[in-house]
């Protein structure tokens, strides 16, 4: 009986422990002292940005009090499944439900230093200045957020735009923009590396609270230990 309560006991501990964390807003501040501490050890060159999305599937399940989805998460289509969740800003799925994580990643050294999250119905495009620390020399993104604004506004001497071309409506893509769009392809394939090490070395598949304050909480915690695991070596060396 002693052991259940104590165990009773530390379960709450964490738990008021994570509310705390939430209320005070202290993961994005870890996630802000974890990268500030990169920086300082010269592993955040921060030159260029990586920008991208992925979604993270909500749990579709209705046994709970209200007997209903979580009516802050949304679903989208991405190809021909459907997701249901929050969207991760990163940038970042079922009928269920989903959430987006939006990043922006230094390229290079595959670092995250921007996170934003959002709902599943938010298009990536629509987050983009909240992922650029405003220093970039490059940038570098999918099709999705091609952009004649944005592009004409970055241009300067020295930088350069590696969002994707997209073929004009009707017409086939030149040869020429279909080779940059390989060499930016390249360079954009390391944004992966902070998704793989969310879901895969910490098996982040799916979210496992109710509402978006909570998911964007444990996000900006498991980006700051991803950050962490990606320079391990670089660290300990």
């Amino acid at each position: 009986m002693l052991c259940i309560a104590c165990q009773a006991m530390d379960e709450t501990a964490i738990l008021n422990f994570r509310h705390l964390l939430e209320r005070q807003g202290l993961t994005e501040a870890i996630f802000a002292d974890v990268n500030a501490h990169l920086a300082e050890k010269g592993i955040c060159l921060r030159s260029g940005t990586l920008v991208d999305a992925t979604i993270i599937d909500a749990p579709s399940s209705t046994k709970n009090k209200s007997g209903a989805r979580d009516p802050e998460m949304s679903s989208t289509k991405k190809g021909n499944d459907w997701y249901f969740g929050p969207p991760l800003v990163v940038c970042e799925q079922t009928t269920a439900g989903q959430r987006k994580a939006h990043i922006g990643v230094d390229a290079n050294t595959g670092v995250t230093h921007s996170l934003e999250t959002s709902t599943a119905k938010l298009h990536d495009s629509q987050v983009w200045d909240e992922l650029l620390h405003g220093d970039e020399t490059s940038v570098w993104a999918d099709k999705g957020y091609v952009s004649s604004e944005r592009e004409a506004a970055f241009k300067g001497p020295g930088k350069f735009w590696g969002v994707m071309r997209k073929a004009p409506k009707g017409g086939k893509l030149h040869p020429l923009d279909a080779r940059i769009n390989r060499v930016i392809a390249m360079v954009r394939a390391k944004v992966e590396h902070p998704f793989r090490v969310i879901k895969r070395q910490f098996g982040h598949v799916k979210t496992r609270y109710r509402g978006l304050a909570k998911n964007r909480a444990q996000l900006f915690t498991l980006f700051a230990l991803g950050n962490l695991f990606l320079v391990r070596k670089k660290l300990m060396a």
